[in-house]
């Protein structure tokens, strides 16, 4: 059996506004960690989410949603009393907006005692994400100690830097983000969130800081510009791939996932990020978070054109 790429978070369900007038919205699914690992296994990579979930209807089609996608739930527990998140996205001029339920969620409780230590350190990778981080103490201090495990077991940790300030102040977001970095093999950051987090606004500047704490590698997310990849050796950028975009939702959670399937597959990190750049740009091209992430077959055949 492969070895699985484990994310740890919060998964979401999702109402996204497909009609400006009257309202409508389709439900779908997010969550960014949620959304990285149904983009890993959609690339055929063995994975498994780490969460909690409620004990109630949203829940469970979270539940089959991930059991549909291949992604094992045998890490995801079912809280009593807690409710699973939900989000609503809307759409207009300046782009798409998140407007978020989920305080008190069963995945905001979760605490370390509930990481599966033995299957962190059999895992293929660990992914996780500033959200994971900020949607609770306890949550932080899991996530935490879930990389420091990894680490003490040789594998490596991806980190989406992630940066939601309505969910934790700026300077307890600078402190817990830079234990993260120093945990953290591969960094998957964006412009807008890493510049915050290191007060930087060169690229360059922020790559040096990032591979300072012992980061190895780094997939900077450069949008409509494709991504930097940085190493302590050796710094490219890799095109994009343009398309009619409709829905920019989870592009970057993509991304992520994508990157890290090729990566675990044993492809280099620049053949990963051009592979990556593909498969975050076909999941622009419809709506909501996780039905447009395209599978290896789509992102092959694009490839070969």
């Amino acid at each position: 059996m492969s070895k699985q790429i484990l994310a740890y978070g919060e998964a979401m369900v999702e109402f996204n506004q497909s009609i400006a007038a009257p309202r409508n919205y389709l439900q779908g699914y997010g969550g960014d960690t949620s959304n990285f690992a149904i983009a890993a296994s959609r690339q055929g990579a063995a994975t498994a989410y780490l969460s909690a979930v409620g004990d109630d209807h949203f829940g469970n089609d979270l539940l089959a949603l991930w059991q549909h996608e291949g992604v094992s739930v045998e890490h995801v527990a079912v809280t009593p009393g807690a409710a699973t998140g939900i989000y609503f996205v809307t759409h207009d001029d300046a782009g798409h907006h998140f407007h978020y339920r989920r305080a008190g969620s069963a995945a905001s409780r979760y605490q370390t005692r509930q990481l599966p230590l033995e299957a962190i350190a059999g895992a293929a990778a660990l992914h996780l994400s500033g959200i994971s981080l900020a949607i609770s103490e306890s949550a932080c201090e899991a996530g935490l100690a879930a990389m420091a495990h990894a680490r003490q077991h040789g594998v490596p940790t991806s980190l989406d830097t992630n940066l939601r300030l309505r969910l934790w102040p700026l300077e307890r977001a600078r402190e817990k983000m830079e234990q993260a970095f120093r945990l953290c093999d591969i960094c998957l950051p964006s412009w807008e969130d890493v510049s915050q987090l290191t007060g930087l606004e060169d690229r360059d500047a922020i790559v040096d800081r990032l591979l300072s704490y012992g980061v190895k590698l780094v997939a900077f997310k450069l949008g409509q510009k494709g991504c930097y990849v940085a190493t302590p050796q050796e710094r490219r950028l890799v095109a994009p791939h343009p398309v009619q975009a409709l829905d920019a939702t989870g592009a970057g959670d993509c991304f992520g996932g994508a990157f890290m399937a090729e990566l675990t597959a044993g492809r280099d990190p620049f053949s990963a990020a051009r592979y990556a750049n593909v498969a975050a740009a076909l999941s622009t091209t419809g709506y909501g978070a996780v039905e447009p992430i395209p599978t290896r077959q789509q992102v092959e055949a694009l490839l070969a054109r």
